[in-house]
C-alpha cells in the first residue's frame, strides 16, 4: 500500500474519508498496527502510563519519547509517524526546536505533536517555518492535569468553546497540519472540524471528526482499571491481535465508531 504523508490524510479530508489513527511504542506492534490498516501511528506520551506503570503522562522524557519512536520507526513502512513532544520539552521556541530536532533526526519521527493553544503559536509557526511537521492539541491537555484539576471534559460552557474555536483556527494559520481534540462536546468538535481545512484527529470528541485515535492497549481490552467513556474493546469478538486492529480500522472508517455512548454532551 501507498505510504501515507500529511498530503494523504488532507486528501482524505477533503474525500470525506476518515482516518484512523493508533498509538504504538515499540517494533513488533507496528508490524501489526500496520497490517492491520491503520493511516497514523502516534507514539504518545501515554507510553509513560501504558509502557512504564507511571500516574500521567508528565513524568517522560525526551530520551524515552525518542526511544520509543525509534523503535516504531525502524518497522513502520506505510503509516505516518508522529510522535509527542513531552512536558516542557517546547516551553519555549528553542526548546520546541531542540525536542523536534531530537524526534526526527534519532527518533526518525515525520511529525510531533503539542499540547495548547495561544501560547503554542509562535512554538508551531517557528517549527513549520524549519520545515517540521506539526499536530496540535486542543481540549483536554493530560499534560495539563494539575492546572485543570483531573482528566475533565473541555469546552462545554461557551467561552471555552468559543476560545478553542479561536485557538484552532490561530494554530492552523500558524502552520499545523493537523488538530487532536480530546474530550470535548461532540457538538463543539463538529463545528471546528467543519471550520478548519486541516484534519481534525478525535478522542472523546464524537463522530464528525475526520479521525479517530485511541491507546492500542486500550483496543485490546488489557489496560487495568476503569477506562475513559470513549474506549472501546474491540479484542472481545476478535480471535488475533490483528484482527481486533481491523475491527476498529473498519469501524472509524465506516464511521461505526465512535457511537453515542462514546461522546460527551
Amino acid at each position: 500500500m501507498q505510504e501515507v504523508t500529511v498530503k494523504t490524510l488532507g486528501d482524505m479530508k477533503a474525500r470525506g474519508e476518515k482516518i484512523a489513527v493508533l498509538t504504538c511504542y515499540d517494533a513488533t506492534f507496528t508490524h501489526v498496527v500496520e497490517a492491520a490498516g491503520v493511516d497514523v501511528i502516534l507514539v504518545g506520551d501515554s507510553l509513560g502510563m501504558v509502557m512504564q506503570g507511571k500516574e500521567s503522562t508528565l513524568q517522560v522524557t525526551v530520551d524515552e519519547m525518542v526511544y520509543h519512536t525509534a523503535c516504531v520507526a525502524r518497522a513502520r513502512q506505510r503509516c505516518l509517524l508522529m510522535a509527542d513532544m513531552p512536558f516542557l520539552s517546547y516551553a519555549s521556541v528553542e526548546r520546541a526546536i531542540e525536542t523536534a530536532e531530537a524526534l526526527i533526526q534519532q527518533g526518525g519521527a515525520q511529525m510531533v505533536k503539542l499540547e495548547g493553544g495561544g501560547q503554542q503559536l509562535a512554538a508551531v509557526h517557528a517549527l513549520t517555518e524549519n520545515g517540521v511537521a506539526v499536530c496540535a492539541h486542543l481540549g483536554l491537555q493530560p499534560q495539563s492535569v494539575h492546572k485543570l484539576g483531573g482528566y475533565l471534559v473541555q469546552g462545554r460552557n461557551q467561552q471555552q468553546a468559543d476560545e478553542m474555536l479561536r485557538d484552532a483556527m490561530n494554530l492552523q494559520n500558524a502552520g499545523a497540519q493537523l488538530l487532536v481534540l480530546e474530550c470535548v462536546p461532540q457538538i463543539l468538535a463538529t463545528e471546528i472540524t467543519r471550520a478548519l481545512d486541516i484534519p481534525v484527529i478525535g478522542i472523546g470528541a464524537g463522530r464528525e471528526t475526520d479521525a479517530q485515535v485511541l491507546v492500542l492497549q486500550d483496543i485490546l481490552g488489557i489496560t487495568p482499571g476503569k477506562l475513559p467513556k470513549f474506549v472501546h474493546n474491540f479484542m472481545e469478538d476478535a480471535d488475533t491481535i490483528e484482527e481486533a486492529i481491523r475491527r476498529y480500522v473498519k469501524a472509524v472508517k465506516s464511521g461505526s465508531f465512535p457511537t453515542a455512548d462514546h461522546c460527551f454532551t
